[in-house]
């Protein structure tokens, strides 16, 4: 016990600044700084990276459902018993019918590709949060028989239309007419323009009554399929599957994250390319702590000899070089860590900061989808940041300490 008590006082004293001492415990310092904001670095990155899927998910699970059951051929005329099913399930917060189907906004010569979607829109409330994202208009304008539609302000402004005015919509089911092959269209007026702050949703979506989407698509009383809301939307893969074996299936069952699998995809790619450069940095600041103790274990060659003729074992002096670089690693890393969370949690005003002094816009929102910067810190990824970095920074003292622990009292005080 004294003895890992005495070899525990001298290493904690070579970590303390000395004036005798000055250049390696500058040295000392930059290791921690070094150590520190690569934690940081890595923190902040992983924090908004985080931040920014989150907030893709909720804009994309906005107007897009937790899961959906449709037919194989895109019609489910037995929709109501299958809503009916998936509603006994404790677990369905709402269940809405819908029809999609491909289609053609005109307005003189400007036009677009959509995808119609048609919805009842006191169901679809339930189901997505398409009221709270209306610019101009409202959902309930949406009449049967009515033909009005809404629209995504992109697609909006690339017809160049408002409220108000009116749009040719064209499907490519065609009708044969004695003129020949038409394809079908009808007229609907503009009721609402929405903003999901998704170009996928903005620019190409329009929603239109369910019973105007039947008749356009001459779907009788069928439906495409219906769209649940369930309690937790991470449990929705397996749970819409469940839900369509216990109806005896001969259906076709998606949901939210086979639809987007590639936004998240990517996301999850780049969190992990950049833990590993990132980490890389992190690897270089803790191996500086090997030059460290190299310039200290040279420092102190008087030191370890006079501590190994009192009595000090090689095993003695190596703990104390490794207590020091340990320290080191450990108070980096701590530092890191504050100074990462502080980061994170303020990374908004940071970046109006730079934006300011840089004179530039470094968050576009036609870019990446947000005129934010969202960060999310989540404890899993602190750890495992801290963890590793303290483990590179104990690894990194091996060499050093073992090379004093080899050194031969004789030799170093001949040069005393």
């Amino acid at each position: 016990m004294m003895s890992r008590m005495y070899e525990w006082f001298v290493g904690t004293r070579y970590v303390r600044p000395r004036a005798r001492t000055g250049f390696v415990s500058f040295i000392s310092a930059i290791s921690m700084l070094g150590i520190a904001i690569g934690v940081a670095v890595l923190i902040i990155v992983l924090s908004v990276m985080n931040g920014f899927e989150q907030e893709l998910r909720e804009r994309i699970l906005a107007l897009a459902s937790h899961a959906t059951i449709t037919g194989f051929d895109d019609t489910l005329p037995h929709w109501r018993a299958v809503q009916k099913h998936a509603m006994e399930n404790e677990r369905v917060v709402a269940v809405a019918p819908f029809i999609e189907g491909e289609g053609m906004l005109v307005n003189g010569e400007q036009l677009s590709g959509v995808l119609v979607r048609g919805m009842e829109p006191e169901a679809e409330s339930d189901v997505s949060a398409l009221a709270g994202l209306m610019r101009e208009g409202s959902p309930a304008a949406l009449e049967s028989g009515s033909y009005r539609v809404l629209i995504g302000a992109a697609l909006a402004s690339a017809l160049r239309v408002s409220v108000g005015d009116r749009v040719i919509l064209l499907i490519s089911k065609a009708n044969v007419t004695p003129a020949g092959i038409m394809p079908r269209m009808r007229r609907f007026t503009v009721a609402g323009i929405f903003e999901a702050g998704m170009h996928e949703f903005d620019r190409g979506l329009a929603f239109v009554h369910l019973d105007d989407a039947a008749k356009l698509f001459r779907l009788g009383d069928s439906v495409s399929g219906v769209r649940l809301r369930l309690d937790d939307m991470f449990a929705a893969p397996k749970l819409v599957t469940q839900i369509a074996r216990e109806m005896g299936g001969g259906v076709f069952v998606s949901d939210w994250t086979r639809k987007h699998a590639n936004f998240f995809r990517s996301i999850q790619l780049t969190k992990t390319v950049m833990f590993v450069i990132l980490l890389l940095v992190v690897g270089v600041a803790a191996f500086n702590i090997v030059s460290t103790l190299v310039m200290v274990v040279k420092d102190k060659q008087g030191d370890i000899a006079i501590m190994r003729t009192l009595g000090a074992s090689p095993r003695g002096i190596m703990s104390i070089f490794m207590i020091q670089g340990t320290l080191i690693g450990a108070i980096g890393t701590l530092g890191g860590v504050l100074l990462g969370i502080i980061g994170a949690l303020n990374i908004e005003t940071i970046v109006r900061w730079l934006e300011r002094v840089l004179r530039t816009e470094l968050v576009s929102p036609e870019v990446y989808f947000l005129s934010d910067l969202p960060a999310r810190i989540q404890s899993a990824d602190v750890t495992k940041i801290a963890l590793t970095a303290f483990l590179l920074a104990m690894l990194s003292t091996v060499f050093p300490a073992w090379r004093a622990a080899r050194t031969r009292p004789a030799d170093a005080l001949r040069h005393e």
